[in-house]
C-alpha cells in the first residue's frame, strides 16, 4: 500500500473544561460528556430509493465484504489503533451497524514500537462451515495471520500465523478447500520500485497451516511492460466457469485503480481484461467540484437476488489532494459486459447519490455511518462504545468510567512509539463537525496537559487544552507538523477555579481555537493551518482521530 467543493461549512470542535480547585500531581483527568455533530462538505440531494456515498464516512479504508444468507458483513483496516479491525453488519449494503472489533484483546496483537500507519493492514472477511475468517497482515509485528469467530461480533480467536511474506491475504473457498491469495515479491529480481506479484497457496483450514506449493498468478500487474506498481488487495471468485481475480493497482493515492483478470483454472494462466481498469478516477479533471478520488481496493459481492455490487475505498479532498479524515468506504453497482465485471466505466465520476440495491430495507443505525449525523456520549455506561479507539496496544488500563465520567490516567507522550498515550478518541467522520466535552483537571506542574488531541500520526497532531507554563495554568495550542517536537502556537492564562470551554472551528484546511470563561468567548488563535492533519502532508494510511488526552511529564 502506498499512498472540492465551493462552500466549506465550519468544523467546530468544542471542549468544555471545569478545573477542580485542587488536585494532586498525577491525578486523573476527568471528562464528562462528549458530543459530536458532523456535516458533509457536499450539498447532495438524496432522492427516495437512493443512497449516499460514502457508506462509511471517515477513516474506514480497505473494505472487505461478504454475504452470509441475507446478511452482509464488512471489515476495515485500522493499522496501529486499538481496538482494531472494525466489523460491520448490514441487510441492504447501505446502512451499516458496527457489531465489534476483531482485535480487542491485548494478547491478540502487540503494536508496541509500531508507527500509526503500520500494524494491521487490509483485512479480508469470509465465511465457511459455520465459522467466520479474517485474514490479515500485522506489518512489522508478526506478518500474515488468520483469526476466526463463530459470531462475527466476537470474540475472535488469537492469530494463527502464516509462513509467507507480503500483505493483503484473502481466502478463496472452493467446496471444502481453502486457498489464500496475496501480494508477495515476484519470483524474479524486482524490475522497478513497486514491482510486486500475486500468489496463491492452499490453506488447510482444519489444521491452520499452509500446504502444497505456492503459485504466482500475476506478475507486476495488467501489463508489466508499463511498470505497474503495487498490485495488492487480491480477491478471487468464480462465475460462469471462470475464476475472476480482482486487485488494486497504482498505489492508494491519485493513481489508484481496480483491475480484473480471469482464468479457466484456479492457478492460471490469468488474462487481463482489455478494458482495465474497471474502476479509477485518475483520468478525471482534478479541479472538478465535489471530487471523489483515489478509488480502488474493491471487493465484489453477489446479492441473494443475483445482483453484483462492489465496496471500495476513495477520498473526498477539501482542496487539491488534501483530506484530513482519511480514506472512506464507498459502494457502487457492478455491471457485466461480455463476461467481464465493470464497477464504473472509464471517465465517469463516482456519484454521491444513486439508486439503492434491490434488498430488504436495512435498519437505520442509531449511529449512522454516512451523511450528516450527531451523537452524544455521557460516559454513564459500563464500557465505552466500540467506536472509541486509542493508539497502540495497551498493556495496562489507562482509563475507566466512573460516576458518569471518563477518567484518564497519564500515559506516554504523543509520538513515543514504545509507549501508549492516554488518548481515546473517535474518528473525525466529516470535514465539518462540532465536538465537545467537559473536563475537570488542574495542571500541577509545567508540562502537565489534559484536553483534546487531534491525531493524524505520531509526528502530525495537535493539542488544545489545559497546561501549566512557567508555573501558571494556561489554555494553550500546540501543533506538531511532521516533526518530533511540539510548537507552542498560542497560550493565555486562565482562572483554574472557573469552568473553561474550548472550541475548535475548522473550515476546510484551517482551524480557529476559542475558549470561554463565564460565557465570554475569546479566540486564542484563528486561521491556523490544519493541513498538517492531512494525509498529503502527514503521510500514512489513517485518518484524524479526535478525543480526550492526558499527559504528565515524569518527575
Amino acid at each position: 500500500m502506498k499512498h472540492r467543493t465551493s462552500i466549506f461549512p465550519i468544523l467546530s470542535l468544542a471542549l468544555t473544561s471545569v478545573t477542580a480547585p485542587a488536585t494532586a500531581a498525577g491525578a486523573p483527568a476527568r471528562f464528562e460528556r462528549f458530543t459530536y455533530d458532523g456535516q458533509a462538505m457536499e450539498k447532495v440531494i438524496v432522492k427516495a430509493g437512493e443512497y449516499l456515498n460514502p457508506i462509511l464516512s471517515g477513516y474506514y479504508p480497505d473494505p472487505s465484504v461478504t454475504r452470509v444468507g441475507e446478511d452482509y458483513y464488512l471489515v476495515n483496516s485500522s493499522f496501529a489503533h486499538f481496538p482494531g479491525l472494525p466489523v460491520f453488519k448490514s441487510k441492504d449494503l447501505v446502512n451499516w451497524i458496527q457489531i465489534g472489533n476483531a482485535i480487542d484483546r491485548p494478547e491478540q496483537l502487540d503494536f508496541t514500537g509500531r508507527r500509526m500507519s503500520q500494524a494491521v493492514f487490509a483485512p479480508d472477511i469470509s465465511y465457511h462451515d459455520g465459522t467466520f475468517y479474517i485474514t490479515n497482515t500485522c506489518v512489522e509485528c508478526g506478518g500474515n495471520f488468520v483469526i476466526t469467530a463463530k459470531d462475527p461480533a466476537g470474540p475472535w480467536s488469537n492469530p494463527i500465523w502464516l509462513p509467507f511474506e507480503g500483505i493483503d491475504p484473502s481466502i478463496y473457498w472452493e467446496g471444502d478447500k481453502a486457498y489464500i491469495v496475496n501480494n508477495r515479491a515476484p519470483d524474479e529480481p524486482p524490475r522497478y520500485d513497486g514491482h510486486r506479484a500475486i500468489w496463491i497457496q492452499e490453506y488447510d483450514w482444519r489444521a491452520g497451516r499452509m500446504v502444497g506449493e505456492s503459485t504466482p498468478l500475476i506478475n507486476g500487474g495488467v501489463d508489466i511492460g508499463k511498470k505497474p506498481v503495487w498490485i495488492e488487495g487480491p480477491h478471487i471468485f468464480r462465475k460462469d466457469g471462470y475464476y475472476y481475480l480482482t486487485a488494486a493497482e497504482g498505489g492508494t493515492s491519485v493513481n489508484h485503480s481496480q483491475v480484473v483478470f480471469r482464468s479457466k483454472a484456479l492457478r492460471g494462466p490469468y488474462i487481463p481484461f482489455e478494458g482495465n481498469p474497471i474502476l479509477t478516477q485518475r483520468d478525471l479533471d482534478p479541479a472538478r467540484p465535489d471530487l471523489i478520488g483515489s478509488a480502488g481496493h474493491a471487493e465484489l459481492v453477489q446479492t441473494q437476488n443475483g445482483d453484483w455490487w462492489a465496496t471500495f475505498l476513495a477520498v473526498r479532498p477539501y482542496a487539491g489532494d488534501l483530506y484530513n479524515i482519511g480514506r472512506e468506504t464507498f459502494l457502487l453497482p457492478v455491471t457485466w459486459k461480455d463476461g467481464w465485471p465493470i464497477i464504473l466505466p472509464r471517465g465517469q465520476a463516482i456519484p454521491h447519490a444513486l439508486k439503492a440495491p434491490r434488498l430488504p430495507g436495512g435498519v437505520r443505525p442509531a449511529l449512522p455511518t454516512s451523511g450528516d449525523f450527531s451523537y452524544r456520549e455521557e460516559f454513564d455506561g459500563k464500557s465505552l462504545p466500540m467506536q472509541w479507539i486509542g493508539i497502540r496496544t495497551p498493556r495496562r488500563p489507562f482509563y475507566r468510567l466512573s460516576g458518569g465520567a471518563l477518567e484518564l490516567d497519564s500515559g506516554a507522550p504523543l509520538g513515543d512509539l514504545n509507549g501508549v498515550p492516554a488518548f481515546i478518541g473517535r474518528r473525525q467522520q466529516h470535514a465539518n463537525a462540532t465536538i465537545s466535552t467537559t473536563l475537570r483537571y488542574t495542571p500541577m506542574r509545567d508540562g502537565d496537559r489534559a484536553g483534546l488531541a487531534a491525531v493524524q500520526s505520531d509526528r502530525s497532531n495537535l493539542f488544545f487544552g489545559l497546561t501549566q507554563i512557567a508555573g501558571k495554568p494556561m489554555v494553550a495550542l500546540y501543533t506538531r507538523d511532521a516533526a518530533d517536537t511540539d510548537t507552542l502556537v498560542a497560550s493565555a492564562p486562565v482562572a483554574t477555579s472557573r469552568p473553561l470551554t474550548l472550541t475548535i472551528r475548522a473550515t476546510g484546511g484551517t482551524m480557529a481555537f476559542d475558549y470561554d470563561i463565564d460565557g465570554k468567548v475569546q479566540t486564542l488563535k484563528a486561521g491556523v493551518n490544519a493541513t498538517l492533519l492531512s494525509t498529503e502532508k502527514a503521510g500514512g494510511f489513517v485518518g484524524t482521530v479526535i478525543g480526550p488526552y492526558h499527559y504528565t511529564p515524569a518527575s
